[in-house]
């Protein structure tokens, strides 16, 4: 068992266990080099080889206990139909939704559509030391829905409660796809699954449970089911963690920056928390880094804690600094 399954499944409190969401990413001049000779983004995800050199570039560079599969949540929506393109400066744009052409879907197809996703994890598993962890992800459905839809419209967002009828099939549809995506992740050779929830935050207190805490906790049963430890991210979502932790049950809970470390710590039980500190602090001078960080780490010393963001790595982040980060939790005591 490595250092971030002892943390999830044992509860560790001595594992020092580090990573990084988006570790694998444009921070890195190895990535960008790759980048820039693969404009299409989700080409470059359905490459197989160049997937499972992204990931292991911060393996490679540092000093961390898991890898995480360079992929992208919106696959997802991208196979079952809906075609995503990536536009510099603006981000991901999805074409149009068509319910009758994305119930038109069979797991068969949306299987061998995803194969290179699946490739890359087996041939990242065979390179990477048994020691590490290898996290595969998945997008909640709320999440995947606000791109489907077109979350930077809230008139769309909007949209989407008028027919809760047609909402709760898409739901259901996409929990059946994403866990068909876990299982082939995890028989490729993930052993830990990260839901990340993006936009949760985006929901009314009054939706919540219908539309992040059963969705989650129906993926978090899944994962428990195939014996893999799951950690959820529900951004955004403020003291409503609370309720998400006691409804959901996941095996770790990230903590997202907007969240007060000590009400954390003082709230959120059984559970083992991971990340919080700003990926803006990376960005100062180096002793505020180690300051805010030994914040975190002398908050939750005595529970399990898994050191991480309260967000992904941005693309401004130096990696000398990211590097001086894990040199200084690996010390810590």
């Amino acid at each position: 068992m490595n250092e971030l399954q002892k943390t999830l499944i044992d509860r560790k409190i001595d594992c020092n266990s580090i990573w990084f969401m988006r570790q694998a990413g444009r921070y890195l001049p190895e990535f960008r080099k790759i980048r820039s000779k693969n404009k299409d983004f989700i080409k470059l995800c359905f490459n197989s080889d160049l997937s499972s050199e992204i990931t292991l570039q911060p393996i490679e560079r540092f000093d961390l206990d898991s890898a995480i599969i360079f992929s992208d949540i919106l696959l997802v929506p991208h196979v079952l139909g809906q075609n995503v393109k990536f536009i510099k400066n603006k981000g991901p744009v999805l074409e149009s939704f068509n319910l009758d052409k994305f119930l038109k879907n069979n797991p068969e197809t949306f299987t061998k559509k995803m194969r290179p996703v699946y490739q890359a994890i087996k041939k990242t598993r065979k390179k990477l030391n048994n020691n590490k962890s290898l996290i595969s992800f998945v997008g909640a459905p709320w999440t995947l829905i606000t791109y489907m839809f077109g979350k930077d419209k809230k008139e769309n967002i909007k949209n989407i409660f008028k027919d809760k009828k047609k909402l709760k099939i898409i739901i259901d549809n996409l929990i059946s796809y994403l866990c068909l995506h876990i299982k082939n992740q995890i028989n490729a050779g993930s052993d830990v699954v990260q839901v990340f929830d993006s936009w949760a935050g985006m929901l009314e207190k009054r939706d919540l449970q219908d539309f992040c805490f059963q969705p989650n906790h129906e993926i978090v049963s899944f994962c428990n089911n195939n014996k893999v430890p799951v950690i959820c991210f529900p951004k955004g979502i403020n003291t409503e963690y609370l309720n998400f932790n006691r409804e959901v049950k996941p095996d770790g809970l990230n903590i997202d920056y907007e969240i007060d470390p000590h009400w954390a710590r003082a709230n959120l039980k059984d559970v083992t928390i991971q990340g919080g500190m700003s990926p803006r602090v990376l960005l100062k001078a180096d002793n505020e880094i180690y300051t805010e960080a030994k914040k975190y780490l002398d908050i939750f010393k005595d529970v399990p804690y898994i050191f991480n963001l309260g967000h992904g790595l941005i693309p401004e982040t130096n990696p000398d600094k990211l590097s001086k980060l894990i040199k200084f939790v690996r010390q810590y005591k």
